[in-house]
C-alpha cells in the first residue's frame, strides 16, 4: 500500500453492501490529539469566528449564510476538537458511483492552533475512517496553489501533487483561483 498517513499500512475494506449513505454513518472519530465529531448548534458561533479569521477567510472566502450546517449538504462535516475546545472543521465528500468511488477532504483550523500537529492528526484520523471503514482507495484534496503551509501538511500525510487546476474556484474577493489537485492512493 502506498503512503500511509502514519507509516503503517491502512487496510482498505470494500464499502459494505447496502451501506447507508455517509451522513447516516456520521460518528465521532478519535485521533491521537483531536476528536472529530458532528457539529452541534452551539458550535456555530465559534466555527463562524474561525472561518472569518483573515488567515482562514483568505483561502476559504467568507462563510455562507447557513454555514456550518447546510453549506454543502452532500458533504459530511466534523468539528475538530482539541482539549474540549473547537479547533476547526474537517469535511469529506464521498463519490458513491462504484466506478469512480473516492473521497475528497477539506479542512481549516483556528489560526491560534496552527503548527501544533492538529491538522495532521485530524487528516490522519479522517483518512483512516475513509479508507479502513468506508472502503475508499483514493482520497483527494485541492488547496489553493499558494497555500504552502497546507500543501506541506498534506504531503506530510502522504498526499502527492497531481497537477494545477486553473481557475477552478472563485474567491468572492480575490477572483478566480488556481487549485493544486493532490491525491493519496492505496496500493
Amino acid at each position: 500500500m502506498s503512503a500511509d498517513p502514519e507509516g503503517d499500512e491502512l487496510q482498505r475494506r470494500p464499502a459494505p453492501a447496502g451501506a447507508p449513505p455517509h451522513a447516516a454513518r456520521h460518528r465521532v472519530l478519535r485521533g491521537a490529539r483531536v476528536i472529530l465529531r458532528p457539529p452541534r448548534p452551539t458550535d456555530s458561533e465559534e466555527l463562524r469566528r474561525i472561518h472569518a479569521a483573515p488567515e482562514v477567510a483568505h483561502w476559504w472566502g467568507p462563510p455562507g449564510a447557513a454555514f456550518p450546517f447546510e453549506d454543502e449538504p452532500e458533504t459530511t462535516v466534523w468539528v475538530i476538537e482539541h482539549e474540549e475546545a473547537v479547533a476547526g472543521l474537517i469535511q469529506a465528500f464521498e463519490e458513491p458511483e462504484p466506478d469512480a468511488r473516492h473521497a475528497g477532504i477539506d479542512l481549516f483550523l483556528d489560526p491560534a492552533m496552527h503548527r501544533r500537529g492538529l491538522g495532521t492528526d485530524a487528516l490522519r484520523t479522517l483518512m483512516r475512517e475513509l479508507v479502513e471503514v468506508r472502503g475508499h482507495h483514493r482520497l483527494t484534496i485541492d488547496p489553493e496553489v499558494d497555500n504552502h503551509a497546507a500543501i506541506a501538511c498534506y504531503q506530510g500525510v502522504g498526499f502527492r501533487r497531481i497537477g494545477v487546476m486553473r481557475r477552478c474556484w472563485r474567491h468572492p474577493e480575490r477572483g478566480w483561483r488556481d487549485g493544486l489537485l493532490m491525491e493519496w492512493v492505496a496500493a
